[in-house]
């Protein structure tokens, strides 16, 4: 079975966790990066993040060098922007069409919204089995090494 971890980061968290993810399984990573940059700071940070999520914005991704269709299980990573995935995702679902796949659902967040994130992503992509998911709070600022640990016994125990 060939795994794909896909994975947007703005601060570093779920770029953490993706690639601790992706060297447990040994497995194709594709991250999303957006053409123009979010603002990872102070209010700027919230005020474009959240307006991105609630007007449902579709950023322009940089090029997506995987084709989903060569893939069985895909790891899918967000940070929780305003209770659901980032804008990044809204671009990368339209645009690639994932049907009949394994997902895996990791989040990282400062504080909640995980459940919601969780069935908002399970509703934009409907027809698959969703295998498993977990969240992190904020894996680099609190026991990283620990979060690391959580993600690769995680991951084995879908995978392996």
């Amino acid at each position: 079975m060939k795994n794909l971890v896909i994975f947007y980061s703005l601060e570093g968290n779920t770029k953490l966790i993706a690639s601790t993810i992706a060297r447990a399984i040994n497995e194709d990573v594709l991250e999303l990066k957006t053409k123009k940059k979010y603002s990872d700071k102070g209010f700027k940070k919230y005020f474009w993040g959240g307006k991105s999520v609630i007007f449902k914005e579709k950023p322009e991704l940089l090029e997506v060098n995987k084709n989903i269709e060569d893939y069985e299980n895909i790891i899918i990573g967000t940070p929780i922007w305003v209770g659901t995935y980032a804008p990044p995702f809204n671009t990368f679902f339209k645009e690639n069409k994932i049907q009949g796949k394994n997902i895996a659902l990791f989040a990282c967040h400062g504080g909640g919204g995980a459940t919601k994130f969780f069935n908002n992503i399970k509703k934009e992509i409907p027809n698959n089995k969703f295998i498993g998911e977990i969240d992190f709070f904020e894996p680099i600022n609190n026991d990283k090494e620990e979060a690391m640990k959580k993600a690769v016994i995680w991951i084995k125990e879908l995978i392996e």
